[in-house]
């Protein structure tokens, strides 16, 4: 046979086109087959006709199994996961309208391993961009991938990887873009492999300010207080140094001694009396 001879499918039987043909390893097969196998097949040159057969045999069932996924839980994206958290069983696609596209289900019992691997893409910003002026100190733009890593038990597919990803520019790993990411990331690891990953929340990394202000809330000396502002003032400061809101109002309850500083204990929810509004310390 001359090499522009035309080739049948093994599967259906039709001519293949030119430069339409996927070689087996003991046959061939169309583009239009080879469009029904598993987005995550990767191993076709080396599959027999019959083992190609058994998975579009799959194919078929798992399209007619779909009609009973019904997600309860939906990961957004540029990959999504949906998830039917009755049924233990979740897809993965790119595709809004994917009941059409046949997605493989898949049961959390199949999921051997979730990993997660995060890329960081950095970008200095200058406060004079044309002739590229730093801040004092720098400042940093990130972008960030969140590569998941799904091992599989399946005789077609042994592994899934796909990204979460946010187009927008993050300032760091306690920015908006990096937590929502992460909670992502958490959220799928929990729901796959809950014996392996409990359920948590990621909670970014607390500033020198931050770290600074609940140590003054450790060293606070008698009669201190704090202001909502977050100053510190001593025991005589009747007003706040910092912003000038007044010290918040402090009474001890008749009825269980709780020392308030509203209306109403928050011990036992008894009105501060009026004879006893006399002894609110400032």
């Amino acid at each position: 046979m001359g090499l522009f001879d035309k080739k049948q499918c093994s599967i259906c039987g039709n001519d293949i086109g030119l430069l339409g043909n996927r070689k087996l390893s003991d046959g061939n097969l169309c583009k239009n087959c080879a469009a029904k196998l598993s987005p995550w097949f990767s191993d076709r040159r080396s599959s027999t006709v019959e083992q190609i057969r058994q998975q579009l045999a799959y194919r078929e069932q798992n399209e007619r199994n779909l009609a009973s996924f019904n997600p309860t839980r939906v990961i957004d994206g540029m990959t999504k996961i949906y998830f039917d958290e009755a049924q233990k069983k979740f897809i993965v696609t790119r595709t809004t309208n994917w009941r059409s596209s046949n997605p493989d289900l898949i049961s959390t019992s199949q999921v051997q391993a979730v990993e997660l691997d995060i890329s960081e893409d950095k970008d200095e910003v200058y406060k004079d961009t044309e002739n590229k002026v730093s801040y004092d100190p720098p400042k940093y733009e990130y972008e960030y991938t969140f590569n998941i890593h799904l091992a599989i038990n399946s005789p077609y597919f042994d592994e899934i990887d796909f990204e979460l990803r946010d187009t927008r520019r993050s300032e760091g790993k306690d920015d908006e873009t990096y937590v929502t990411l992460m909670n992502r990331a958490y959220e799928i690891q929990h729901l796959l492999k809950p014996e392996l990953y409990p359920e948590k929340k990621y909670e970014p990394e607390k500033t020198e300010t931050e770290t600074a202000e609940e140590k003054k809330d450790e060293t606070l000396t008698d009669g201190q207080w704090k202001c909502s502002c977050g100053h510190v003032n001593a025991a005589e400061a009747n007003f706040c140094s910092a912003c000038g809101s007044p010290k918040p109002l402090r009474w001890f309850c008749p009825e269980c001694g709780k020392e308030n500083t509203g209306k109403f204990c928050i011990a036992c929810g008894h009105a501060i009396p009026e004879e006893y509004a006399k002894k609110i310390t400032r």
